[in-house]
């Protein structure tokens, strides 16, 4: 390894992190021992571990609960910040505008120079901020420049998609995940994202299946890391309903399970994805063209009475090919009949209880051809020769 590559953050597990960590009161280590429980793996300490004593006891419990945390900077000298086994690096900056850039590269490097191998951490802004958030005519342009300006050593956005009868904007979070997908790959960088689990502004309350299926379509894109908004509920006018992971007053919601079962499958799943570079992402909509859409893909046919499905296609680094099957709907359960360019006795499926490959099988062996279940919004990993 040069002593370049030394320096810079290298990513070995799949994150799955929040936003607003618990207190840092006489309860930590019982909300760390929470954040543990729900399969969380990573805590981002930018709101209440800010003094060098509670950034200490972050990772102290981080450490110990098989956790690991970014801290945050609060304008402290890179050099004098707490650092540790649990530490994979620290909180610079959140949604910048492009004018911060000149500034973020400086402050980026000052990390690498003073903390080699851990990571400066910047959130962009979403794809529906204006210009003057970004100051960019286009967010295509905002997200280019920052990887070529800033260097950072993972890209992360926050997206919250509005999921309701009166309004629906999930194409346009997909538009957003493709965004970070390109650049991703072209900087050789893994990319995160934020979503949306609490209700504020606009956003209804979500359900599992909502929850689901932002998390499953962030993985047909290549995400190698997801990030719920939010674990604790912040204050401020903006949160009246309150209702993310753990109510303001310390309470487990209904999300605090919905996030514990979720995030057990991703933990299987994500010594897989770590593995996986991402060649492709299909969308078969309900009246298109099924054979031009799967054309580039490992499978043939998708049928199904109501057809919608995100299709993510990766090659894993021992050269199988791999593809995510996610159910678009996040409503609807599906049970398509689906055909792969190969027989189903050579595929094998990522478990989402295990993280072992498991053989291909058939869901209604009774009936014609390869049914594969899906719940609303859930996706399934597939790795074929």
């Amino acid at each position: 390894m040069t002593s370049a590559s030394a320096q810079r953050f290298h990513q070995d597990q799949f994150a799955i992190g929040f936003w607003v960590d618990p207190p840092a009161d006489e309860n930590m280590q019982q909300h760390y021992l929470d954040i543990a429980k729900a399969n969380f793996t990573l805590v981002l300490g930018a709101f209440a571990a800010r003094t060098p004593e509670s950034m200490n006891q972050c990772l102290d419990l981080c450490e110990r609960y098989g956790l690991k945390a970014l801290l945050w900077t609060g304008g402290v000298e890179p050099s004098e910040l707490p650092d540790g086994p649990a530490c994979w690096g620290y909180v610079l900056d959140d949604e910048p505008n492009v004018s911060e850039f000149a500034d973020l590269r400086e402050r980026v490097d000052a990390f690498r120079e003073a903390r080699p191998g851990k990571l400066a951490y910047i959130n962009l802004y979403p794809n529906y901020a204006n210009e003057q958030q970004l100051g960019t005519k286009t967010y295509d342009e905002y997200v280019a420049r920052f990887v070529d300006e800033v260097g950072v050593d993972v890209l992360s956005m926050d997206h919250y998609p509005v999921m309701k009868p009166s309004g629906d904007s999930k194409s346009s979070y997909c538009s957003n995940l493709a965004a970070m997908r390109k650049y991703s790959l072209q900087q050789g960088i893994p990319f995160w994202n934020f979503f949306n689990t609490m209700p504020f502004g606009p956003h209804f309350d979500p359900t599992e299946a909502d929850i689901r299926w932002q998390i499953y379509t962030s993985l047909a894109y290549g995400a190698k890391g997801v990030l719920y908004f939010c674990y604790w509920t912040p204050g401020g006018g903006e949160f009246p309903k309150g209702g993310a992971i753990i109510t303001r007053e310390g309470r487990k919601t209904r999300h605090y399970g919905q996030a514990k079962r979720i995030n057990a499958c991703l933990k299987a799943l994500g010594p897989t994805f770590m593995q996986l570079t991402s060649t492709g992402v299909y969308r078969l909509e309900p009246e298109a063209d099924a054979t031009e859409v799967l054309a580039d893909t490992p499978i043939k046919s998708i049928t199904y009475d109501y057809t919608d499905f995100l299709i993510g296609t990766f090659t894993h680094a021992d050269g199988r090919r791999a593809v995510l099957l996610n159910n678009y709907s996040n409503h609807y359960t599906s049970w398509p009949t689906v055909e792969f360019d190969v027989p189903a006795e050579q595929i094998v499926e990522i478990s989402q209880d295990t993280g072992e490959e498991i053989p291909l099988l058939d869901d209604s062996p009774a009936m014609d051809g390869l049914q594969i279940s899906l719940d609303s919004g859930e996706g399934r990993l597939f790795l074929l020769p």
